[in-house]
């Protein structure tokens, strides 16, 4: 029973999981493709369907707990989806992010061609979704292999923020679309560092044991 209990909640995360890609997908997309349909999806659909995913795994989770008091791997399963479906949840809310400030770009001139911005959305996206195989499927290589990738997608914001900075300095005209590229490049860089934790508590659930590869501001 406590096993069939498990797996219903792992077949929501999923779910849950496959909306934050499609919402991180969608919110890139509609800047680059100057779709405004896709970043109004992301912001009026997308956002309160991720919530109520959050409240429905919280709530699953807790009541497991509370009637069949799992011990050892089940209880250290439950609380990774807990800790999962948070970050799941904090994906969703920087999706919505990078689509408000996709909604005030795509109605003005681009300030230099979007190269990096798409690499980093493709690479968090990757990071993303292996984070979540690497749960479903108990494999920490994969997880590991997550947390290696992090530092690609943080250079590459540091590359944009060089640059615009640059852009910034020689045409004040430009500040004001020069942050906004740089708000959606800082919430690209969170959604890897997310999927990093889901990583890191996939090796937990795994192995037991506790990892930690950067520190991170979760607020």
């Amino acid at each position: 029973m406590l096993n069939n209990k498990i797996l219903d909640l792992k077949k929501q995360l999923i779910e849950e999981a496959g909306l934050a890609e499609s919402m991180v997908r969608k919110s890139t997309e509609g800047l680059l493709s100057k779709k405004k349909e896709f970043l109004l999806e992301v912001i009026d659909n997308d956002e309160p369907k991720m919530n109520q995913f959050e409240i429905k795994v919280d709530e699953l989770c807790t009541s497991l707990i509370a009637l069949y008091q799992p011990e050892a791997k089940n209880l250290r399963t439950v609380l990774t989806i807990l800790k999962i479906n948070n970050d799941l949840e904090r994906i969703g809310d920087l999706a919505v992010n990078i689509s408000q400030s996709a909604l005030y770009l795509i109605e003005r001139p681009l300030v230099k061609p979007l190269i990096d911005i798409p690499r980093m959305s493709e690479g968090a996206i990757n990071m993303l979704k292996d984070s979540i195989n690497s749960f479903i499927k108990k494999d920490a290589g994969l997880a590991k292999s997550v947390c290696e990738r992090d530092v690609i997608v943080d250079e590459l914001r540091e590359q944009i923020l060089r640059e615009l900075v640059t852009y910034m300095v020689s045409d004040p005209h430009t500040i004001k679309r020069s942050l906004e590229l740089i708000k959606i490049a800082h919430s690209l860089e969170r959604i890897a560092d997310l999927s990093t934790n889901i990583s890191e508590d996939s090796i937990f659930m795994i192995e037991g044991k506790i990892i930690k590869h950067h520190n991170e501001d979760n607020g």
